[in-house]
């Protein structure tokens, strides 16, 4: 049976165009998508891969898994676990990285997840269902000031304390919330103002559903991983959807950017570049018009230099 929640990849011609955009030496090449989702870019990129080429995809998702599963080119495979599994593949194996981050749209529809207040459902939120705790047994457990820094931190929300405050009072009262939509009204009526237009649970969701799946953890250590499976000349690109990922990105390319001197030799030669930072995309005004959740991307893409 089909999947009823549908999904539109962000960036799709632009991020396969960006990867591929440096032509790999004569041999196989390998390609990863970090992400696969429900693989808009995975499929594009096997379409344009030569014979001989490979695509090796990661994902946490047992949903995503199973859309994998319909690809049926050998050049394909996929691996059942978190990006962060990135440095397991050989050094200087990898012709081009892609991550595309944050939460997909059958994510976001299916209520069964728990990831949007637009809908009621377990608040759960993991993206491997499989394992882990969900944002429900972590707040049934939580202290007040455990969840005010998850709030604060992960979601840039100036009422994270309030409302830190009123999930323990409502758990001591009536139990622990379960549903999204009790977290959803309780963040309601603790938050008195909000931006224009958004949701006044918007910043809880997002802070929970980054820190019950380790997301900027793990894609510090996804990006550090490129480092050593990248080939010279390799690309990365990064497409974020919010400043916390956006800023990890810049800061990580900015860093391997630059030549590197030891203050303490000052006559040394100084350790070489290891990125050359290549472009920033966001989508253009027919892609958002198309797809109203592409307006918040920006893919950073960067080429991995020639040194050993």
């Amino acid at each position: 049976m089909d999947n009823p929640f549908q999904h539109t990849t962000v960036l799709l011609d632009e991020a396969v165009d960006a990867l591929l955009g440096n032509p790999p030496p004569d041999g196989p090449a390998t390609y990863v998508d970090a992400t696969f989702g429900r693989g808009g870019h995975s499929r594009l990129l096997l379409s344009r891969l030569r014979p001989h080429d490979r695509l090796i995809a990661f994902d946490k998702d047992p949903d995503a898994i199973q859309e994998a599963a319909r690809i049926t080119d050998a050049r394909f495979s996929i691996r059942h676990e978190g990006f962060c599994h990135l440095g397991e593949l050989p050094t200087g194996s990898v012709q081009g990285v892609l991550m595309d981050l944050g939460v997909s749209s059958p994510q976001i529809d299916n209520p069964q997840r728990g990831f949007s207040f637009r809908f009621d459902g377990p608040l759960d939120m993991r993206m491997d269902t499989t394992r882990g705790e969900s944002v429900a047994e972590w707040l049934a457990t939580a202290e007040v000031q455990q969840i005010s820094e998850v709030i604060r931190d992960y979601g840039e929300e100036r009422f994270a304390f309030p409302i830190a405050k009123a999930i323990v009072a409502r758990r001591q009262e009536r139990g622990p919330i379960s549903t999204t939509a009790e977290l959803a009204e309780l963040v309601a009526g603790t938050v008195k103002t909000r931006e224009q237009g958004q949701n006044p649970a918007t910043r809880t969701f997002q802070a929970l559903r980054i820190f019950i799946n380790a997301e900027l953890e793990e894609l510090q250590q996804a990006l550090e991983a490129s480092l050593s499976v990248l080939a010279p000349g390799g690309r990365l690109a990064v497409i974020s959807f919010h400043s916390l990922e956006d800023r990890i990105v810049k800061q990580f390319v900015a860093k391997h950017s630059k030549e590197v001197y030891d203050r303490r030799a000052p006559f040394a030669a100084p350790q070489p570049m290891k990125f050359e930072a290549l472009d920033r995309i966001k989508p253009g005004e027919a892609e958002v018009a198309r797809n109203p959740r592409a307006r918040s991307a920006i893919m950073r893409v960067a080429q991995r230099t020639e040194v050993a």
